[in-house]
């Protein structure tokens, strides 16, 4: 999925996508799951998991705009995860070990069990 524009609301692989259009994308091909387009609303689905358990899947969110939950990625294991990062980038993934994302990470939901 890397290297698809971002695009504010994009939720497609046509449009490009933004982090939670990534996210509701990303469930709904590979689970059949509807998920909202919104990342404070995605922050309710599914169960918390502390960062020590994280397993490929989990969603990972952050606060990137100063409110909690405003940014959302899929954690894809080994401390990386992919999101829709910002207008002018594209789909990528990132360390969450990095300081900018540490700094800034609200927790995890696991969607699947």
């Amino acid at each position: 999925m890397s290297g698809f524009d971002y695009k504010w609301g994009g939720k497609s692989v046509a449009s490009g996508f933004d982090c939670s259009g990534l996210v509701a994308h990303v469930f709904k091909e590979a689970y059949g799951l509807l998920l909202p387009h919104n990342s404070k609303a995605q922050s309710e689905y599914g169960k918390v998991i502390p960062v020590s358990e994280l397993q490929a899947g989990d969603l990972v969110f952050f606060n990137t705009l100063k409110q909690p939950y405003s940014h959302v990625g899929i954690y894809l294991g080994d401390e990386r995860f992919i999101h829709a990062p910002k207008a002018g980038a594209v789909v990528r993934t990132e360390n969450m070990k990095l300081t900018y994302w540490r700094t800034r990470f609200n927790g995890a939901r696991r969607i699947l069990e």
